[in-house]
C-alpha cells in the first residue's frame, strides 16, 4: 500500500485504539520481543505509550522522506494530547521575514482584547519542535493554548520555514524576525513588549536558545526563555545519546536525518545559531527555565547548557523529569509528568513577567 494511504489508517489506529486505551487505562502486556530493552527508570505509563508504540508498527520518519514524515507527526500529533482548551481569542496572523516572505502564525490570548489590559498582555514566542523539519502551528496547538490557559499570557505560535526546503539558518532568521517584529509590533496586537519571552521545544529549543542570545547582544529584553529539552550541542556524542540511541520516541537515526535535511554542511555544525553551547559567552542573556526528560538523547546537553548559563551568572531554573522520553510534554492525556511540567511552565513564565 502507498504510503500516503498507510498514513490516514495508522492515524485512526492510534485514535481508535491508543488513545482511548490509555483513556481507558486498559493494562497491556509486557512484550518480550522488544528490539531494545527499554531503560529501567520509565514510569509505567510512559513505557505502556512506548508499547504501544512498537506494536503500532509505525515506518520510522526517516524512511518516509520530508513530506511523508511531516504527514505521519501531523497524524499522530493529538492523539495523547490533553482535551484542547477553549479560549476566548484565537487569532491566524503574518509575520513578515526579513526577504519579504509571510510567516503564518497563530495568537491564543486568555482574554478577549477588550477584557485585556489597557498596557497589553505579556506575550511568548513560542517555537515547535520537530528536528527544523517536521511539525507545525497545528502540532503544537493543544500546548500553546494550555500555556496560555494557565499564564495569563499571549502565546504567539510561529510557523517558520522548514528544511530541507529551508536550509540553516532560514528557521533561525524566522525565528529571529518574528521575536524583533513582537518587540516593535507587538502593541498593535494586544501585547505588552515590555513583557516578552521566547521558547519552544527541542528543535525550538534550539531556536529560542540562540534567539535569547541573538536579543542580549541587540539590547532586546526578554522576560525569560522557555527551552523544552532543547537541542545545544554540535555534535551528538554524549552520555545520553549513546544510552538512548534505540528504542525511544527519538533515536539516533531519526536526530541524524533530521540535521542532514537541516544543515548545508558540517562546518554548520560549528555555528552557535545551531549549537548554542558553542556560543563564546552567553552572560547577561535572559534567565532560563530549562525542562528535561530523564530518558531522552538530548537530556545531557540540556544539563550542559543549563551550567553554562549558570557559569555566566545567569538564573536557571532546570526541572528534570524523571521516567519519561522526548515529546513527553504533548503526552498530557496518558503522561502526568506532561500536566506537572504544563503547570511548571505556566508558573515560570506568569512569575517572570511579573518581575
Amino acid at each position: 500500500m502507498p504510503a500516503a494511504r498507510r498514513l490516514p489508517c495508522l492515524a485512526r489506529w492510534l485514535r481508535s485504539n491508543l488513545s482511548l486505551n490509555l483513556l481507558l487505562n486498559v493494562p497491556q502486556p509486557e512484550s518480550s520481543s522488544h528490539a531494545t530493552p527499554l531503560p529501567a527508570s520509565l514510569t509505567h505509563q510512559m513505557r505502556d505509550v512506548l508499547r504501544r508504540m512498537e506494536r503500532a508498527a509505525r515506518t520510522p520518519m526517516h524512511q518516509l522522506g520530508a513530506e511523508g514524515a511531516r504527514a505521519a507527526y501531523e497524524a499522530g500529533a493529538g492523539v495523547l494530547e490533553i482535551p484542547k482548551p477553549v479560549l476566548p481569542r484565537v487569532e491566524d496572523l503574518q509575520i513578515p521575514a526579513r526577504d519579504g516572505a509571510l510567516l503564518p502564525a497563530r495568537l491564543y490570548a486568555p482574554e478577549e482584547r477588550a477584557q485585556a489590559p489597557a498596557s497589553g498582555l505579556p506575550v511568548l514566542l513560542y517555537l515547535h519542535g520537530g528536528g527544523f523539519t517536521v511539525g507545525s502551528v497545528a502540532t503544537h496547538d493543544v500546548l500553546c493554548r494550555q500555556l496560555a490557559h494557565l499564564s495569563g499570557a499571549m502565546v504567539i505560535s510561529l510557523e517558520y520555514r522548514r528544511a530541507p526546503e529551508h536550509k540553516f539558518p532560514t528557521a533561525h532568521n524566522d525565528a529571529w524576525d518574528a521575536l524583533q517584529w513582537l518587540a516593535s509590533q507587538g502593541a498593535l496586537l494586544g501585547a505588552d513588549p515590555a513583557r516578552l519571552a521566547v521558547g519552544g521545544d527541542s528543535a525550538g529549543g534550539t531556536l529560542a536558545a540562540a534567539c535569547a542570545i541573538h536579543a542580549r547582544d541587540a539590547g532586546l529584553k526578554l522576560a525569560l526563555q522557555l527551552l523544552i529539552y532543547p537541542g545545544t550541542t554540535a555534535h551528538q556524542d554524549t552520555d545520553s545519546h549513546r544510552r538512548f540511541a534505540h528504542g525511544l520516541v527519538i533515536d539516533e537515526p531519526a536526530i541524524t536525518w533530521f540535521f542532514a535535511q537541516y544543515l548545508n554542511s558540517p562546518a554548520d555544525r560549528e555555528d552557535w545559531r545551531f549549537a548554542p553551547l558553542l556560543a563564546p559567552d552567553v552572560d547577561g542573556v535572559a534567565p532560563a527555565w530549562i525542562g528535561l526528560a530523564e530518558c531522552d538523547p538530548l537530556v545531557d546537553e540540556g544539563v550542559e547548557y543549563a551550567d553554562k548559563l549558570r557559569m555566566s551568572g545567569v538564573p536557571v531554573d532546570l526541572e528534570i523529569y524523571r521516567g519519561v522520553t522526548h515529546e513527553f510534554v504533548k503526552m498530557g492525556r496518558a503522561i502526568a509528568e506532561a500536566r506537572r511540567a504544563h503547570a511548571d511552565m505556566a508558573r515560570a513564565l506568569a512569575d517572570a513577567f511579573a518581575a
